[in-house]
């Protein structure tokens, strides 16, 4: 690994180091700007509650008013919509996912104005509910500002697709998590430790417990995201012998939505506290805090449904066990005993089911540990959400070590096709 990555300071590969240089400016300015606060704003000093975990993904931003306090996630929110839409809900959204690119590009496009929407929707009701000594025309600019902050990190985060490397809006949220990560260990030392609850030995045992649970998050989100089976596939035009009787394989990852379930479960649990805030009801925002958010039995059970939900809807939206049938078919290849065709397709579904299952299960354990430990020790709202967000960050930093791997390898190969020539 480290030999592969000596490879970044070759002469050859000094575009790949602009591509990194680039990410981390971009990861730089979305820093600053979540420690800017609006001038006419002021720091909450309430508990978020169900809104911490955009709290956490803007690095601590939302709660200082920042501009760019609402980060990407009301682009995840829309994008959670329009996927859904997309599921024969609305003809229209179905009919843009069969034109291929052009339909995902009308889709993107939507996807970004509705996210811009919701962002000004969430700012204005962050606003009146913790700006409440301030004027409307007041509310009304911190709302605008922190919509023109999303709207920015939005077009960052495509500069650092195409530019940078990673997927921009994960880098985004991932470099937001990692701001909030210091005060989330903080604040479990204060719960164990320094609050009193517990004599100063048992504190320390329990913060040790503590630190453990997610050094266990990180190996299992690890070991999820490497491991696959492959499905052996042979070619009818192809003959062992002269291919050296090497083994052609379909590679299938256990978990091949990521950590995209636990992103989308995460904030789907917060739209029922969004929308009750807006509407001002009572008795509806203790009906949300006692059953929906995810810190409450029934929410916590909710969290885990979602995520095996988005679980196999991810998977097979991005993995169509037809279209990959049909692949393999037009290839002239074929699974050794399995019928091209239908029994293909229903061979592939099947191994992608019971993947997907593993997989959405080791995640939903790996997800609840953080907040079963938080629940147990009633620990702050932030605590409980720092699980998901280490997973969230573990996720992506290996998506961006395999696309750095795959891109040296690459090279390396190409370099040596040069020198033999």
């Amino acid at each position: 690994m480290f030999r592969g990555f000596s490879q970044l300071f070759n002469k050859e590969n000094k575009d790949l180091r602009k591509r990194i240089y680039f990410t981390l400016f971009c990861l730089s300015i979305f820093c600053l700007g979540c420690s800017i606060t609006v001038p006419w704003a002021s720091t909450i000093i309430e508990d978020l509650k169900t809104l911490e975990i955009f709290n956490i993904m803007s690095g601590g931003g939302l709660k200082n008013f920042a501009i760019f306090g609402m980060g990407v996630s009301p682009y995840i929110t829309a994008s959670i919509i329009t996927q859904l839409l997309q599921m024969d809900i609305i003809p229209y959204f179905k009919d843009l996912k069969e034109q291929g690119y052009v339909g995902r590009q009308k889709i993107n496009k939507i996807t970004r104005y509705l996210g811009i929407i919701i962002g000004f929707i969430q700012a204005y009701v962050l606003c009146v509910f913790f700006m409440k000594d301030s004027t409307v025309f007041e509310m009304l600019q911190t709302s605008l500002v922190m919509t023109a902050g999303t709207a920015f990190c939005l077009w960052m985060g495509d500069q650092i697709t195409n530019k940078g490397i990673g997927n921009g809006q994960s880098m985004l949220i991932m470099a937001g998590i990692i701001l909030s990560m210091p005060k989330i260990f903080s604040e479990a030392y204060d719960g164990f430790v320094v609050a009193g609850k517990y004599s100063s030995g048992l504190g320390i045992l329990f913060f040790s417990l503590f630190i453990i649970s997610y050094i266990l998050i990180i190996i299992g989100i690890i070991w999820i995201q490497l491991a696959e089976r492959r499905l052996p596939i042979q070619y009818a035009n192809r003959s062992s012998s002269a291919y050296g009787h090497q083994q052609s394989f379909l590679p299938i990852k256990i978990n091949s939505a990521g950590v995209i379930p636990v992103i989308f479960a995460s904030i789907l649990t917060t739209i029922p506290a969004t929308i009750v805030s807006l509407i001002g009801n009572q008795s509806a925002i203790d009906f949300v805090e006692k059953y929906i958010i995810y810190t409450t039995p029934t929410g916590f059970l909710l969290y885990i449904l979602l995520i095996f939900f988005f679980g196999y809807f991810y998977t097979f939206m991005v993995m169509n066990p037809e279209e990959m049938s049909k692949n393999l078919n037009k290839n002239g290849g074929y699974i050794p005993g399995v019928r091209p065709g239908d029994d293909t397709k229903e061979y592939i579904g099947n191994s992608l089911g019971k993947l997907t299952f593993a997989g959405s299960t080791f995640l939903a354990v790996i997800a609840g540990i953080s907040v079963i430990f938080s629940l147990i020790f009633k620990l702050d709202s932030s605590v409980s959400i720092g699980g998901t967000g280490i997973l969230i960050v573990v996720g992506v930093a290996i998506e961006v070590y395999k696309q750095m791997e795959s891109s040296l390898i690459s090279r390396s190969y190409k370099m040596r096709r040069k020198r033999l020539r």
